[in-house]
């Protein structure tokens, strides 16, 4: 008979933020051999999550088969001065074997400030505490500020955000000189591009790196309006190799990778996304939006499907490229200088503020600002085969 390895358990905590879920993880408590970057970290959080499958389901994890809900998060004492943890995002594929760690998760960050005090490393204030989080993917600073009552965070309330079911207690998000990583956040130097992509054509993109790269394009040049759901494009295939060809290729142009084929490999950046003018839709949930309430448009694409929402993380790149007068996204929201937007996703609305500024010639964004919320959907330990890693 053959002999199999237990499954062993390690503590984690499921939870929401923003519009997403993942479970978290203090560093501390992963496996020794997990606690360092590397394939048994990877298989590890593979497994905890259910991938890779070809089924597409995860039945067999905590993973919800989204890119929304395939989410890993692990958390430590920071390294940084002045900070209070390491945010450490890995989002898992769902049907290839690798785990992403080249950007962040904006939604889940509203949950990293909650998990930081919970797990110890973030002693509560009262009223509000305010949590400086270093994003560890992309080398910076998050603040979260976090409600406390009776010592305890406060995770009920009435803030509603479109894309989650039920209201909860708010917490408001400050992504601090959002350009991601070292480069400018106009990496082709051009507030518009002219992107050569073959078969569909050339495109003009506003390529931002503020929050997570991305990639906007109108949405009339590529034969939408920007009021699509996901049933629009999700259940067409000739619609998601197109993006993703536009993905690939925007990948290259902006010097995240060198070839078209290297873009298999990265799933989770860039995002690729299209605008438009403000039009009344019915959102997912039966809401209507009306234009009158919009200043535009966006639909986003994570992990090769339409996002149900909108990524934290795409909502800054929304934010900081609709303040610069001349972007794609500033153009669809009616040109000229503002500091906050309000946009319609395919779950409703969201707003987003930030502040950029021209600082040697670039462009340069000194924060974007949102509100999220978050709560524990279960706390414990997860089991895992013990040969898995």
């Amino acid at each position: 008979m053959t002999a199999f390895a237990p499954q062993i358990k390690v503590p984690a905590t499921y939870m929401r933020g923003g519009t997403s879920k993942g479970v978290f993880f203090r560093l501390q408590d992963l496996p020794e051999s997990a606690q360092v970057p590397g394939a048994a970290r990877d298989n590890l959080l593979l497994r905890v999550i259910g991938s890779p499958d070809p089924y597409g389901k995860q039945t067999d994890g905590m993973g919800g088969a989204t890119s929304s809900t395939s989410k890993t998060v692990i958390l430590s004492k920071s390294e940084q001065p002045e900070h209070d943890v390491d945010y450490l995002f890995g989002q898992v594929s769902i049907d290839k074997p690798f785990v992403d760690w080249s950007g962040n998760c904006g939604n889940l960050t509203a949950a990293v400030g909650a998990f930081a005090i919970n797990s110890g490393f973030v002693d509560a204030a009262r009223g509000i505490c305010t949590v400086r989080i270093w994003q560890a993917n992309i080398k910076k600073t998050i603040i979260a500020h976090v409600p406390i009552t009776n010592g305890e965070v406060q995770e009920t309330g009435d803030f509603e955000l479109d894309g989650v079911t039920f209201p909860a207690a708010e917490v408001q998000i400050e992504f601090m000189d959002p350009a991601d990583g070292e480069g400018a956040m106009f990496p082709t130097g051009n507030l518009v591009d002219d992107l050569e992509v073959p078969g569909v054509g050339t495109l003009k993109a506003t390529m931002i790196n503020a929050g997570i790269p991305t990639i906007f394009v109108n949405a009339a040049d590529i034969g939408y309006t920007g009021t699509e759901l996901q049933e629009a494009i999700n259940g067409d295939d000739k619609a998601l190799a197109m993006f993703e060809n536009i993905r690939a290729h925007g990948a290259v142009k902006m010097g995240l990778i060198a070839t078209v084929e290297e873009a298999a490999a990265r799933q989770h950046t860039p995002k690729v996304a299209f605008v438009a003018e403000p039009k009344s839709y019915t959102a997912s949930s039966g809401k209507q939006v009306d234009a009158g309430d919009i200043d535009l448009l966006v639909r986003a694409l994570s992990m090769g499907k339409l996002h149900h929402a909108m990524m934290g993380t795409a909502a800054v790149a929304i934010g900081t490229a609709a303040a610069i007068p001349g972007t794609l996204v500033n153009l669809a929201a009616g040109g000229g200088e503002r500091s906050v937007v309000n946009f319609g996703h395919p779950s409703g609305t969201l707003r987003v503020g930030a502040e950029a500024e021209i600082a040697n010639g670039e462009w340069t964004a000194t924060k974007a600002i949102m509100s999220r919320s978050a709560r524990i959907l279960m706390e414990g330990w997860v089991r895992v085969p013990g040969d898995r890693f």
